[in-house]
């Protein structure tokens, strides 16, 4: 029961829709600089593009990958598109695989058979918002988590993680610099890129971009925030890529 309430309050909070909002309005996007850097970088990607062979990506990921049936909206779709967007002269093919009610260690078991059905370049693995509302022990998600990580370096995988989403409204409820502290660790261990999706969200909050605090919902919201989501994120792997202007279309 516990589970069930925190996790339709992490939704609401995505959902929350500031009256002003039109459809049509542009998503802000504003990121500090810092959190869209990385010190790690995505070799397999970079080795990739600059072949001109396709890139594929695998986003692992929960239910927060997802809009309800707007999935063309969601932030995977949008990553792909601007990726398609922003890389030159190269096929880019990216599928989603929605872990639902899992945690780490569940769909760490799960990753060599994706990997084998998908041959991804990149994995990004999108964890840490289940398993702190079913209360895992830090210590034993941080284990799952390297394990998953330490498998798709092994396959020869590039790896992104992608830590929870940031919700106001459960802050009170749930523990989570324990799992934010976890999978920065295990980023740091293994030389891996964390784009991190709680401080950018909490950013976005504080800023005043999005309210993810109001109970009001609307689907329209939670599209704009994918759309920032997949922008941000299209950046980071751009950016970890170390590729050049001459390997992405102008803009």
């Amino acid at each position: 029961m516990r589970a069930a309430i925190l996790s339709l309050t992490l939704l609401a909070g995505l959902l929350a829709a500031p009256p002003a909002a039109r459809a049509d309005d542009p998503p802000p996007c504003d990121v500090p600089a810092y959190l869209l850097s990385s010190d790690s970088t995505l070799a397999k990607v970079a080795d990739v593009v600059k072949s001109g062979k396709p890139l594929n990506v695998l986003v692992v990921g929960s239910r927060s990958s997802t809009i309800t049936a707007q999935e063309a909206s969601a932030y995977p779709a949008r990553l792909l598109a601007m990726l398609k967007e922003r890389l030159a002269n190269v096929p880019v093919n990216l599928s989603v695989e929605i872990q639902t009610g899992k945690t780490a260690d569940d769909v760490a078991h799960t990753l060599v058979k994706l990997v084998e059905a998908k041959n991804p370049t990149l994995v990004i693995w999108q964890t840490g918002t289940y398993d702190a509302i079913r209360g895992i022990d830090p210590d034993d998600f941080r284990t799952a988590v390297d394990e998953g990580v330490s498998t798709l370096q092994k396959a020869g995988i590039d790896v992104v993680l992608v830590n929870l989403q940031y919700s106001p409204r459960t802050e009170t409820m749930t523990s989570v610099p324990p799992y934010l502290d976890s999978m920065r660790a295990v980023a740091q261990q293994h030389d891996i890129p964390l784009f991190d999706r709680f401080a950018i969200m909490r950013h976005w909050n504080d800023s005043g971009d999005f309210d993810l605090f109001s109970a009001t919902h609307g689907v329209e919201l939670a599209k704009r925030v994918h759309a920032c989501l997949g922008r941000a994120l299209s950046k980071f792997v751009i950016d970890a890529a170390h590729l050049d202007q001459g390997q992405q279309n102008s803009q």
